[in-house]
C-alpha cells in the first residue's frame, strides 16, 4: 500500500533548534514544515553567545557571514568586569571567550570561525528567513496538540489559533523542539533526570544610554558586587549589553522559598542607579521577568519515528553560554540522518545514533552550566557578604588593605578567577565532544587526553571526534579550511596523493552521497604542512568524514593486501548506509 504524506518532516518549535533543523533539512532538499503557537519568534534577548562549534554549523549551512554582519564581533566580547558599579572601583577583570592573550591562539588554531554575540531574536529571524528561502514552510499561530505514530509515519494534530479549527498532517518523521515545557517530550514519556526551578533570577530588559559610563572599560558582561545582589549561586548583580550601549539586561537572584517577588518600576530604577553608581535618566523598562534555574536532562531523545532536541531535552541556566549553541548542534546532528533516511541513502537504524550521540552531550552541558553557577561561591567567599561584610567599602578594605590578611584574600580572588576559566574560556567543552554510536566505527584503544579536557581542544581524527581544522590552499591559491571541503550534507573520504586506490574504489562504488578529497593534488595542497601534522594517518591512509563534520571511520595505513572496494563496502554497511 502506497503511503500518502503531507511532508517529509514535521518540526514543532521555531527556536534555535527547530529553525536550524528547518534550515538544514531544506538545504538538503527535504520537505519540512515547522510549527509554533506564537505569532512570531523569541520576544526577549535570551541566548546571545554563539560559540565556535555553533558558528561552524552556520558556516556549513552557508549563513555564517550573514550572522557576522549583524552580531557583536569576537574582539568586542572579551572583557568581563567585576566592579562595585559601572563608575565604581574595579575588583577584577576576566578575558573571556578566548580573547585574552593566553588563549587567543588556541581559539584561532581550533576553528576557522570566531565567536560572536547575537541575541536570540535576531538569530532566529536569520535562520527562519534562510530556511524559508530554501523551501521550509513555517506555520505561526498554530498549536501542536498530539501525535500518533505507526510503522510508516506520524500523524500530528494541530490547532489554528486564529480560526480555532483543528487539522491533521502526516509525515515520515516528527521532531519536538518545543522548549522546556515540551508537549512532545511529555507525550512520549521520555525519561528526565535532575531538578527544575532550583533557583530564581529577576531579569529586567531596559533601554538607557550608558555609553559614557562604560567607554573607559567596555564589556558585554558587567558583574556588580553589591550587598543587595549578594543572594543566590552567583552572588553578584549583572548588567549585560544587548546592543552596546543602549539596550541592556539587568539581573539579580531572589530567594524562591519566599515566592516570586513583585518588582516595581521604582525598585528597578533604584537598583539600576546602584549598579551604575549614579542616577540614570530616561530609563525605559521593556520587560520585568522572573527566570528559574533548571538542572534537568533527558536520557533518551527519541522513540520510534519521533525525535526531540534543544531545550526540550536539556534544561539549564545560561552560564557557560551553552544553551542555543547545543540546540543548534542537536539539529545539525539529526538533520543529515533524517535526510539520508528520507532519501533512502541509509537504513532507519542510522537514526538510533542521534539519541546515543546527543544525550550524553546534553547531560554534560547541563552539569557544566550549573557547575559554572556553583563555582561563583569562591568569589562570594572573597567578597565576604556572608561573613559579616555589610558595605562595599568594607568589602574593598577586606580585599585591598595593606595587610597579610588581605593578601590572603587576594590569593583567594586569584584562585577564584582561575576556576572561572572553566566557564569563560572552556574551548574544550565546546569542541571536544565525542560520539559513540552505530554511526561511528570506534577504535579499540581509548583516547588519552593530555590537557584539561574542558579548557583545551584536543584535535584528532579518531572516529567520533570532529575533523581537525587546518588551512589548505586550493587551485586558485585561496585558503580553505578542512571544514570547508567536508560536510554540506555529504560524506567525504580524505586521503593523500598515495591514496589513489581509495579514490578509484569510491569511483567504482559511485555513491550519490560520497565525495573524495586527495590532499596534495592541485585542488588542495597542504602548503603549511599542518594537515600532515594533524591527520594522524599515512599518506595512503583514509579518513571518512560524516556530513556533520565528525569522523566516522579511518584506516591509518592500509597494507598490500587491502581490498579498498571491499573495505569501503563493509564500512558503509556497518554505518547503516546503503551501498
Amino acid at each position: 500500500m502506497t503511503q500518502q504524506y503531507d511532508t517529509d518532516v514535521l518540526v514543532i518549535g521555531t527556536g534555535p533548534a527547530g529553525a536550524t533543523l528547518g534550515l538544514a533539512l531544506a538545504t538538503y532538499g527535504v520537505k519540512v514544515q515547522l510549527f509554533t503557537q506564537f505569532n512570531w519568534l523569541a520576544n526577549s534577548p535570551r541566548a546571545h553567545i554563539t560559540n565556535q562549534r555553533a558558528m561552524e554549523v552556520l558556516r556549513d549551512l552557508g549563513v555564517e557571514e550573514q550572522v557576522k554582519e549583524i552580531a557583536t564581533p569576537w574582539h568586542e566580547m572579551g572583557e568581563s568586569l567585576i566592579t562595585t558599579s559601572l563608575v565604581g572601583e574595579e575588583i577584577a577583570r576576566m578575558s573571556a571567550w578566548g580573547t585574552g592573550d593566553e588563549r587567543y591562539g588556541d581559539y584561532l588554531k581550533g576553528s576557522p570561525c570566531p565567536l560572536v554575540d547575537l541575541i536570540q531574536p535576531k538569530m532566529e529571524a536569520l535562520l527562519v528567513k534562510n530556511a524559508g528561502e530554501r523551501g521550509a514552510i513555517f506555520n505561526f499561530n498554530t498549536e501542536y496538540l498530539s501525535h500518533q505514530q505507526d510503522e510508516h509515519g506520524v500523524t500530528a494534530r494541530f490547532l489554528n489559533k486564529i480560526t480555532q479549527t483543528e487539522f491533521s498532517l502526516r509525515a515520515k518523521y516528527l521532531v519536538g523542539m518545543d522548549g522546556a515545557r515540551s508537549k512532545v517530550v511529555e507525550q512520549l514519556g521520555l525519561p528526565l533526570e535532575g531538578v527544575m526551578s532550583r533557583a530564581g533570577t529577576v531579569y529586567v530588559t531596559f533601554k538607557a544610554d550608558l555609553s559614557r559610563h562604560v567607554q573607559h572599560r567596555p564589556a558585554i558582561l558587567q558583574w556588580i558586587v553589591n550587598p543587595e545582589a549578594g543572594f543566590g549561586d552567583i552572588g553578584m548583580g549583572l548588567l549585560r549589553a544587548i546592543s552596546p550601549w543602549n539596550e541592556w539586561i539587568m539581573g539579580w537572584g531572589f530567594d524562591i522559598s519566599q515566592g516570586e517577588p513583585q518588582v516595581t518600576t521604582e525598585q528597578v530604577q533604584a537598583r539600576l542607579d546602584a549598579f551604575v553608581g549614579e542616577h540614570v535618566p530616561d530609563l525605559q523598562i521593556e520587560k520585568i521577568s522572573y527566570w528559574y534555574v533548571n538542572q534537568t536532562y533527558a536520557t533518551q531523545y527519541s522513540q520510534g519515528r519521533v525525535f526531540c532536541g534543544g531545550d526540550a531535552v536539556h534544561r539549564h541556566p545560561p552560564s557557560s553560554g551553552l544553551g542555543s549553541n547545543t540546540c543548534m548542534q542537536d539539529a545539525f546532528n539529526l538533520a543529515w540522518k533524517l535526510a539520508y533516511a528520507v532519501k533512502g541513502w541509509a537504513k532507519p537504524e542510522l537514526l538510533d545514533s542521534y539519541s546515543d550521540e546527543r544525550a550524553p552531550v546534553g547531560k554534560q552541558i547541563v552539569a557544566r552550566a550549573n557547575q559554572s553557577r556553583f563555582d561563583y561561591k569562591y568569589l562570594k567567599d572573597v567578597f565576604g557578604f556572608d561573613q559579616g561584610v555589610k558595605t562595599q567599602a568594607q568589602m574593598l578594605e577586606r580585599i585591598f588593605a595593606e595587610t597579610e590578611q588581605a593578601a590572603q584574600v587576594r590569593q583567594q580572588l586569584y584562585a577564584a578567577l582561575e576556576v572561572k576559566h572553566h566557564e569563560f574560556n572552556a574551548q574544550g567543552v565546546e569542541l571536544n565532544q565525542r560520539y559513540e554510536s552505530n554511526a561511528v566505527l570506534a577504535e579499540a584503544s581509548p583516547e588519552v587526553f593530555t590537557r584539561d579536557v574542558e579548557l583545551y581542544l584536543q584535535a584528532t581524527t579518531r572516529p567520533g571526534a570532529k575533523i581537525p581544522h587546518t588551512w589548505l590552499v586550493d587551485a586558485k591559491g585561496r585558503k580553505q579550511s578542512t571544514l570547508d571541503i567536508t560536510g554540506k550534507g555529504r560524506f567525504t573520504l580524505i586521503t593523500g596523493l598515495s591514496g589513489w586506490a581509495w579514490r578509484e574504489a569510491a569511483e567504482q562504488l559511485s555513491l550519490e552521497y560520497l565525495d573524495v578529497i586527495q590532499v596534495g593534488t592541485r585542488d588542495y595542497r597542504d602548503v603549511y604542512a599542518t594537515w600532515q601534522a594533524k591527520a594522524e594517518i599515512e599518506d595512503n591512509g583514509a579518513i571518512l568524514v560524516r556530513p556533520d563534520g565528525y569522523v566516522a571511520w579511518r584506516m591509518q595505513q592500509p597494507n598490500q593486501n587491502t581490498q579498498h572496494v571491499s573495505v569501503l563496502k563493509q564500512v558503509f554497511a556497518q554505518l547503516n548506509l546503503n551501498v
